[in-house]
């Protein structure tokens, strides 16, 4: 196995830069097939999440959202500590975030609320525990529905303490994350971070809860001690070309992508949902999308990136056979599906389009039946990886793809 080191030169003063996020979503309604797994309001109560950053640090920001409210929010305090377990924080190491000064904020409809700087040593690959009281009544209408982490809601101001009372009377634990949608550190050099934009595979919809084990959290392990992050914009049930799940690809590409500071490059892994899809209880009667529409998706999320001066490295779709069985979908999996998928993934490994393409359907395909998972891979489902699968696609990733402008030394890891 080879080791690459980033060589970074030293930035004329410290920089901000993502070291962690979740990209937000509307909350959808009861008749969409799936429960949203969070109450429809809160109301003087406090929501404590787990986040474990790429990069540490002695400073650092929050960043929430009402990216998807239509009426002002209100924030009655926040606090921001080293996890101990999903629910106790470390003592000597809880802080209270401000805003302006103030530990009451409002986020406005459609709007972020970044955090003053806290000032708070964790190193890197170590978890977060973020705690938020919401004092009036707040509608649910942004959050990130599969957050692979347990995170709880509980009654009252709780934000300071080290352990919640947690009882089955005033007391939910949720997979979703609602409200906070970033982590920034503030670095002595200049940091750089790897955004990954895709869909339930790289949201880790089967990675194992609470262990940080989807493909992006085994890439950012590899990154970190080069003093890159790795930002996770995955979106469960997110497609390149249409809402569902989440807005369009190319709709959220400014917000969850281009406006992380840090970026450098990223990595495009999305459509799998636009193929498969259509004819599902998720899009009864959406047709499917044709190769011209998909190929033509990718190009513009191609010039955006670049229009920035940034790095955009493609990534296959895995393999999908006999998808979802014993569920409502079912029928994800069709043949004529796969054969769009296969005439997808030709183009993006020759089409030129990016800078650098990661063959994850090489990666993860079973060499005796290409079309579906390799067993070993496979979560269960036919469709996800599971913890052994995301840590094959992490591997899989050049290191040297991602920032081939830094002097990248190789050196041999034992």
């Amino acid at each position: 196995m080879n080791a690459v080191t980033v060589t970074t030169a030293v930035a004329a003063s410290p920089s901000w830069v993502a070291t962690w996020g979740a990209s937000p979503q509307p909350v959808w309604g009861s008749d969409f097939p799936l429960p949203t797994n969070i109450p429809t309001e809160l109301h003087d109560q406090t929501v404590r999440q787990v986040a474990r950053i790429s990069l540490g640090g002695e400073r650092f920001r929050l960043v929430l959202s009402n990216t998807h409210g239509s009426q002002p929010l209100t924030v009655g305090k926040v606090t921001f500590a080293q996890a101990h377990n999903n629910h106790s924080i470390a003592a000597d190491s809880l802080r209270t975030v401000t805003f302006g000064g103030q530990e009451t904020a409002t986020i406005l409809p459609g709007a972020l609320l970044v955090s003053d700087p806290v000032a708070s040593p964790i190193p890197a690959l170590n978890q977060v525990a973020v705690s938020v009281y919401l004092p009036k009544a707040t509608p649910m209408s942004t959050f990130h529905w599969d957050g692979r982490q347990t995170s709880w809601i509980v009654a009252g101001d709780q934000t300071s303490a080290l352990e919640l009372k947690v009882t089955e009377a005033s007391a939910q634990s949720t997979t979703a994350r609602p409200l906070l949608v970033g982590v920034q550190v503030k670095t002595e050099q200049m940091a750089q971070a790897v955004v990954v934009l895709g869909d339930s595979i790289t949201d880790g919809n089967t990675a194992s809860l609470d262990k940080d084990s989807r493909w992006p959290d085994f890439l950012a392990k590899r990154l970190a001690p080069q003093g890159v992050s790795v930002i996770n914009a995955g979106i469960s049930g997110a497609r390149l070309l249409s809402d569902g799940m989440g807005v369009n690809a190319l709709a959220r590409l400014e917000r969850d992508v281009l406006a992380q500071p840090g970026v450098q490059s990223v990595i495009v892994m999305i459509g799998i949902n636009d193929i498969a899809w259509p004819g599902t209880i998720f899009a009864p009667q959406s047709p499917k999308p044709t190769f011209e529409a998909l190929t033509a998706g990718y190009r513009q999320l191609a010039e955006q990136v670049h229009a920035r001066g940034l790095r955009v490295i493609g990534a296959t779709l895995t393999p999908f056979e006999g998808a979802l069985p014993g569920t409502p979908m079912d029928n994800y999996y069709q043949p004529d599906k796969e054969a769009l998928r296969q005439q997808v993934n030709a183009w993006i490994r020759r089409s030129g389009n990016f800078d650098a393409v990661i063959d994850f359907d090489a990666v993860l395909r079973d060499p005796v039946h290409p079309t579906r998972l390799l067993p070993r891979f496979d979560s269960g489902d036919r469709l996800h990886p599971g913890d052994e699968g995301n840590r094959a696609m992490a591997e899989a990733v050049d290191l040297k793809m991602l920032f081939p402008g830094n002097k990248v030394l190789l050196k041999a890891a034992h």
